[in-house]
């Protein structure tokens, strides 16, 4: 989660909330995300109240059921009644006079009320402007198996499953663009809205993109496997945009994540993605009445979504701090002017510590990323979410780009959660915690003394890395799938081969055989690489291309079928050239 100027969830460049954004950029919390598009013009909502400066927004906690009488007495002591969840006895006031707290603390079945930011709600509350729908860019067909896919093993589930169309998962975010060629296959309109100011706008393009990190995280999740651009962890479920973000500040306030997670709840999302802080406040402290009351609030919808079968994954933070040693917060409000603050373990980055969310930390390829937070009993599993080179998804406008931050990390767990809903019908949110938890590949810690706990739990890492092919409960069909994860040295000037031993496939190999390579090595401009087919046929896959760019970790598509299936296959590479060395990581065959 970044904190930028967009709000609490992004965690790269402004006072956000965000929790990932491009550059990288090791100071923020999660991501921050870019500027907001243009708004069109709308049609007013129909909202009685009229908006004033100074009009501020309160969650007016009471007991769930009718609030009648308190929702009567916010009418009575200078406010107006914005929004009402009566399920979970939390009520959105506005009003402009000072003492409307204090007054109503006062009154008779009320629990709490808190102040919910430091700034004024924004006239377009009461007239929300909807989101620009940006013209389409279309992509060359092609779709490259990533790095952050293979790393997580999603490229191996889908010979299991590419997950099931009856799988819903919410996006919370700052909107998605539901145009985009690699989003629309799977777009559930249906169930989107936009949960700005914290009342539910269903009109259609609510719930669009008024940045780009929504897109983004959603192309992670879910991007189709159609033959262009990115494919997601889980290519076949639905996902829905519920936009939480306001536009213009891109910021994540408390009554807009309730109205998001009770939508969440009634409308079946089985998983929800959360890469954000609630703003104002990166972390909201018990002994403050404002930031209680937002505590109790989101809490309880959180309590009222998983009830109704929705499981919660959230980005930890791109701050780089322990959250499970707190000492201050310099960056809150974000709304206003942030002021140094000292704090404890008591005060909640939320949702992301909330009980029953699952906190997701980031990892580049091997080690935590650099900007990401941690701490133990606090992260539950980690992910790829960029370090030095990000992670490459969605944008709006039928778009590509990369970004990098926790916010990146979360939507490949809230895949993996998806991959196992759709292979474990009827699952319990509580059941995908466990089965995330089981799953994961455990990461020792490195040696740095912030790292604490076991090899098998730390503070870095939870209880490991996700692994999607773990996760469905089953390996690539038997004699389909095969990999030397051998590792074998690339010397200057030189040629080496790793081998794989294909049997218990039938005839040739198909036409669309899928080679997927993995090496390491600086400038692979120097590089030839060849598939050698057991009679000795040679298939190039990379000639050389590339010039100083590091690494080759792409999966080619080679016709071979004129060759026969069983036998030796080999993965050839020749250096041609001096002063860079590196190795054959791991290789595989789909057949």
């Amino acid at each position: 989660m970044l904190a930028a100027t967009l709000g609490a969830a992004l965690a790269f460049g402004a006072p956000a909330a965000l929790a990932g954004t491009a550059p990288v950029s090791p100071s923020a919390s999660a991501s921050a995300p870019a500027a907001a598009a243009a708004p069109q013009a709308a049609a007013p909502t129909s909202q009685s109240a009229t908006w004033v400066a100074g009009t501020r927004a309160y969650l007016v906690i009471t007991a769930p059921g009718d609030s009648s009488a308190v929702r009567a007495a916010v009418a009575a002591n200078g406010g107006t009644v914005f929004a009402n969840y009566d399920a979970i006895g939390v009520i959105v006031a506005h009003s402009a006079s000072g003492s409307f707290a204090t007054t109503m603390r006062g009154v008779s079945g009320v629990q709490q009320v808190g102040a919910t930011r430091t700034s004024d709600v924004p006239a377009d509350a009461y007239n929300p402007a909807l989101p620009a729908n940006p013209a389409q860019a279309t992509t060359p067909s092609g779709e490259p198996v990533r790095a952050d896919m293979t790393q997580i093993k999603a490229d191996q589930a889908w010979a299991v499953t590419t997950g099931s169309p009856s799988v819903k998962v919410g996006i919370l975010d700052t909107g998605v663009d539901d145009q985009h060629q690699d989003l629309a296959p799977n777009f559930n309109a249906a169930d989107s809205a936009s949960c700005a100011y914290g009342k539910a706008d269903t009109r259609t393009g609510s719930w669009r993109d008024v940045g780009t990190h929504g897109t983004h995280v959603a192309g992670t999740v879910a991007a189709a496997k159609n033959g262009k651009g990115v494919i997601g962890v889980a290519p076949s479920v639905k996902i829905s945009s519920v936009r939480i973000a306001e536009p213009g500040s891109s910021l994540f306030f408390a009554e807009n994540t309730v109205c998001g997670f009770m939508w969440a709840g009634d409308h079946g999302f089985k998983v929800t993605n959360n890469s954000y802080y609630t703003d104002p406040w990166q972390f909201n402290c018990p002994d403050n009445a404002d930031q209680a009351a937002i505590i109790e609030g989101v809490k309880r919808a959180q309590e009222y979504a998983e009830g109704k079968g929705s499981l919660q994954v959230a980005a930890a933070g791109n701050s780089n701090i322990d959250l499970a040693n707190k000492r201050t917060d310099t960056e809150s409000p974000n709304d206003s002017t942030p002021v140094t603050r000292t704090i404890t373990n008591a005060c909640l980055d939320i949702p992301t510590e909330l009980p029953g969310v699952v906190t997701v930390s980031a990892m580049g390829t091997t080690a935590k990323a650099s900007y990401s937070n941690f701490g133990l009993n606090v992260i539950d599993v980690t992910a790829p979410g960029g370090d030095t080179t990000g992670i490459y998804s969605t944008q709006p406008g039928g778009k590509y780009g990369t970004m990098s931050g926790t916010s990146m990390a979360s939507p490949h767990v809230t895949g993996v959660a998806a991959l196992l809903a759709s292979t474990n019908p009827g699952i319990t949110p509580a059941q995908l915690r466990d089965k995330l938890a089981t799953q994961a590949n455990d990461v020792a810690c490195p040696s740095d003394s912030r790292c604490t706990g076991t090899t098998a739990k730390n503070g870095f890492f939870g209880e490991g890395q996700v692994d999607a092919l773990k996760a469905v409960g089953s390996t690539p069909p038997p004699g389909k799938y095969f990999e030397n994860l051998g590792d074998f040295a690339i010397a200057d000037n030189a040629t080496v081969e790793s081998p794989i031993t294909v049997s218990g496939v039938t005839g040739n190999a198909p036409a669309t055989l899928k080679v997927g390579v993995n090496i390491v090595h600086t400038y692979i401009g120097d590089l030839k690489v060849d598939l050698v087919a057991p009679d000795g046929t040679v298939y190039t896959v990379h000639n050389r291309a590339g010039g100083s760019t590091d690494n080759i970790n792409t999966v080619y598509t080679v016709n071979a079928s004129s060759e026969v299936a069983v036998g030796t296959w080999k993965l050839r590479v020749n250096d041609n050239a001096g002063g860079d060395i590196g190795k054959i990581d791991s290789w595989n065959l789909t057949f």
